[in-house]
């Protein structure tokens, strides 16, 4: 009853803010879940045994939000001015994330040396730069694609895509499955679920692409940031087999983030990655799939330059 209660509040809430919330308000709160993942992704890390480099992921896991939220306050102070062709927050976050991704090895390698005790340094050096490819990269592309409104109704694609896919697997797997997909790291998950998970994924994303002008007009307060002439053409015209494709690309990359996140745990020796969702255990526990479907959609997004005539 508490999974069905949380779920029953978190949706609307959640919708609410991909839909009507502003481009400032949307960061911040995108910075908020990046911040909660990577505590619970440490708690994981210290569960195994490790000594994880907690505030300073938590920094160089929330910099490139603070360097978008940065660029958006004049936003926010002078509601009425446009936004011209060279202001430097108007690219996207890929960029940022290249140097960040550079600077992290570095960085915590670097805090490494301070340590008094050295042992299992290696692990604590690449579980940090996991942690901050693993959560905070994927969250943080969540904003680039609410903020174009030509990409924003992918957000929703994602969404539904995975919502759609683990209730599929969920209800087949628990009345019709038979054989066990990886029974080492997740025992209830079989291949009946994990076949209609797909197709419910792959008929969502057609619904999701054939009323895209619908959904992109509930939109509000995505604009502001990006102006109206993007390098980006518009995806309306993209062939239903390239849907086909995202969709099944979407479900199988989500099923993953779910089985990754299930491995890290078993691994850790721990149940839940936290306690703050009742009846769904913590926030990376319902965000598992997400954290592998978000880049997918953004990479095979980035490629519809080539696709599109």
């Amino acid at each position: 009853m508490k999974r069905v209660l949380t779920a029953a509040v978190l949706v609307p809430v959640v919708l609410l803010l991909v839909f009507k919330a502003p481009i400032w308000l949307f960061i911040p709160i995108v910075g908020l879940f990046v911040v909660l993942g990577l505590r619970e992704y440490s708690s994981i890390v210290e569960a195994a045994g490790l000594k994880p480099f907690r505030w300073l992921s938590y920094i160089l896991g929330i910099l490139p939000v603070l360097v978008l939220f940065c660029g958006v306050i004049p936003l926010m102070m002078f509601p009425s001015k446009q936004v011209s062709a060279d202001t430097p927050y108007e690219s996207d976050l890929l960029p940022i994330w290249v140097a960040v991704c550079m600077l992290a090895p570095v960085v915590f390698g670097a805090m490494l040396v301070f340590r008094k005790d050295l042992q299992g340094g290696l692990a604590s050096v690449s579980s940090a730069v996991l942690g901050i490819l693993y959560v905070a990269m994927p969250l943080s592309l969540l904003i680039d694609l609410r903020a174009n409104p030509f990409q924003r109704f992918l957000v929703v694609f994602v969404l539904f895509s995975v919502w759609a896919g683990d209730i599929a697997a969920y209800y087949v797997g628990k009345n019709f499955g038979r054989h066990k997909l990886a029974p080492i790291v997740s025992p209830n998950k079989t291949w009946e679920g994990a076949i209609a998970s797909t197709i419910a994924s792959v008929i969502v994303a057609g619904l999701v692409f054939y009323f895209q002008n619908q959904i992109t007009g509930l939109f509000s307060g995505a604009h502001g940031m990006w102006r109206d002439n993007f390098k980006n053409p518009p995806i309306s015209s993209i062939p239903w087999v390239d849907v086909i494709v995202l969709g099944t690309l979407t479900n199988v990359a989500a099923q993953f983030g779910d089985l990754f996140e299930s491995a890290l745990k078993r691994g850790a020796g721990v149940k839940d990655s936290g306690t703050l969702l009742p009846g769904h255990g913590g926030l990376l526990d319902r965000i598992d799939a997400l954290l592998f479907a978000i880049p997918t959609v953004v990479f095979y997004a980035s490629c519809w330059n080539y696709l599109i005539s």
